[in-house]
């Protein structure tokens, strides 16, 4: 068998609101007429003996089945992961990749495995280039919808790595409770309705896709069973021949003819580009075992996720900076100030600095080093915003003495994905899970594997669209996209606290940024922190936030030169807060793209 794990040390808007408002409209727990009962949504449980969190009902309650029966957090997580697959297919799947950052009571480390997807071995600098026009292809829905976009999935091997270092079960049992799911179906809520009915024109495109989520030619209504017994089917192939069966044979085959050679509907007026991808690029691939990033922020240890996720650096170069200001002693608008300040300043370095660290040279020490965000919050001024875009720093050579700030940058491209999923476990054993996992756009690549119930990812899209020999973000075979996942566990003492995550693209750090803020210096509860509004700043002139956010803070905001931009929904958030004596406070959205679903063990008595 061959081992699938590397040990290292070190356009789209307006679809997104069509979905988000959906979503904000889908009731708590849809039924089916006389037919299968829904797990509840309920946004916070505080108990003991260990606790989940997700955006979805069912997979919250697989997760708590796991645990009840003596499962670990691991365990949980790799079984949550696949029934995310199920009920959440525009998100996440086996398609896709994601970071997977655990917490080992037994040794008192944190680890973490980047299962993030690679470029095929024989992609081209100019893969994302018309070659009809000689011109990029338009983002959405042209170059998302296709092979070309397609990286090499890493979940598979993610959940195996994670059950072989910290599970206690086989992969065949964690994917036993997914594959009766799909089997049996789940209960068609209103936000994965409004996904199906979004992505239409692209779904119609792909013979395999509409096959599955267009039954008839329409979105399947809401309170009706989804059932997908080809994905029953794949997973008992994995429960049979292990990842093995994904990555070699008869299915990697099939991956790669459907990357190469998209089952396009005749007629269709979409590109639908085709992508390199071989099998050999799938037998080959590996996760791979990372330090994680950490910064100590006002007593706590911060730990998240290393390149190429951008989430570990920016989130805690951001804190870096926060530190040296007491946001505590100011208002709340002021605290808000400063946090979009100090976003910017991180953003700009991330813009800079971040890719694959085994392709470029991230300075992911300097990054995170307190001289160099002592430097940088120098030219952060309490009392005025400044000129967005802020140049980035020098992360290789720094003094913490302040400088006169340099030019402005040009305004950051931002072409990630709003989508993805998030999920939070606790065991009873102390151990923690935050895992983040994604197939980037809302509906991936639009490509269902024919015959297999997935969709593959559009991943590669994460990478600049143009080539320049000097991003560190640029194409190359075998790399590894820029990421902004950023699933992080929060220690006091060296014990746990705090985990938490988000879905988001690159709004996914400053989600986690302001809810880290939010608990840490604003004082608020963790309740309190998951579902205050949201603002992401990302070194733009103008700063996006909800409008919540904007009721609350925009006046003040203005005054220090700030320009907020109403959307929908920023990030859908899980957490668990780990208190004194072990109490658990499992946390999940509770309006966000309709609520999630936290629960705990053994609840505590009122």
């Amino acid at each position: 068998m061959k081992k699938r794990s590397a040990a290292r040390s070190s356009a789209v808007t307006g679809v997104l609101a069509l979905l988000l408002a959906g979503a904000l409209a889908a009731s708590p727990a849809a039924t089916a007429t006389g037919s299968k009962p829904v797990p509840p949504r309920v946004p916070t449980s505080t108990g003991y003996g260990g606790a989940v969190s997700s955006l979805d009902p069912v997979v919250s309650e697989v997760g708590l089945q796991v645990l009840r029966k003596g499962g670990n957090a691991t365990d949980a997580a790799v079984a949550m992961a696949a029934a995310i697959g199920v009920t959440d297919p525009y998100s996440a799947g086996i398609g896709g990749g994601g970071f997977f950052v655990h917490y080992d009571a037994a040794t008192g480390q944190v680890e973490t495995i980047d299962g993030r997807e690679t470029a095929p071995g024989a992609i081209e600098h100019d893969a994302f280039v018309d070659p009809a026009t000689g011109e990029p292809y338009p983002f959405y829905p042209d170059l998302v919808t296709g092979g070309v976009s397609v990286g090499v999935p890493g979940t598979p091997a993610t959940w195996e790595r994670a059950l072989e270092r910290w599970g206690t079960t086989s992969l065949r049992q964690a994917l036993r409770p997914a594959t009766k799911v799909a089997d049996q179906g789940f209960v068609v809520d209103q936000l994965f309705h409004d996904q199906t009915v979004a992505n239409q024109e692209r779904f119609e495109a792909l013979t395999s896709t509409s096959e599955l989520f267009l039954p008839d030619g329409e979105a399947p209504e809401v309170g009706s069973v989804f059932r997908n017994p080809d994905l029953a089917a794949t997973y008992r192939l994995l429960a049979r021949g292990g990842v093995d069966a994904f990555y070699e044979g008869v299915l990697a085959e099939e991956i790669a003819d459907a990357v190469q050679t998209p089952p396009v509907a005749p007629g269709t007026e979409l590109p639908v580009p085709a992508g390199s991808m071989t099998a050999e690029d799938l037998a080959s691939y590996e996760v791979v075992d990372r330090d994680p990033t950490v910064v100590s922020y006002r007593g706590y240890d911060v730990y998240g996720m290393a390149p190429p996720s951008s989430g570990g650096t920016t989130v805690g170069e951001a804190l870096n900076i926060l530190e040296q200001f007491d946001l505590a002693s100011l208002d709340d608008s002021a605290a808000m100030h400063h946090y979009i300040e100090a976003s910017a300043l991180a953003y700009a370095d991330r813009a800079a600095y971040l890719g694959d660290g085994d392709f470029v040279d991230v300075p992911v020490s300097g990054l995170l080093d307190d001289t160099f965000a002592q430097e940088r919050a120098c030219l952060l001024d309490p009392a005025a915003a400044a000129a967005k875009p802020v140049a980035a720093g020098d992360a290789r050579s720094y003094d913490g003495v302040c400088d006169e700030p340099a030019a402005p940058a040009s305004e950051p491209e931002d072409t990630e994905s709003t989508s993805t999923t998030n999920l939070t476990v606790a065991d009873r054993w102390g151990n923690v899970v935050e895992y983040t996992l994604t197939i980037e756009q809302i509906g991936g690549s639009g490509i269902v594997v024919p015959g297999r119930g997935f969709l593959l990812n559009n991943e590669l899209t994460d990478f600049s669209i143009e080539y320049d020999a000097d991003d560190p973000n640029r194409i190359e075979p075998g790399k590894r996209p820029r990421s902004s996942m950023s699933p992080t566990i929060v220690l006091a003492d060296g014990r746990p606290v705090l985990a938490l995550g988000s879905p988001g693209g690159s709004r996914i750090i400053t989600t986690v940024m302001q809810m880290l803020i939010n608990r840490i210096d604003l004082g608020m509860t963790i309740e309190e922190a998951i579902a205050a509004p949201r603002a992401t700043p990302q070194n733009s002139a103008r700063t996006t936030a909800e409008q919540g956010f904007i009721d609350r803070y925009g006046t003040a905001l203005s005054g220090y030169g700030h320009q907020l931009v109403p959307d929908v929904t920023i990030g859908a958030a899980t957490a668990i807060e780990i208190g004194p004596d072990g109490l658990l406070t499992a946390v999940a959205e509770p309006t966000r793209l309709g609520g999630g679903s936290a629960r705990v063990v053994r609840p505590a008595v009122p």
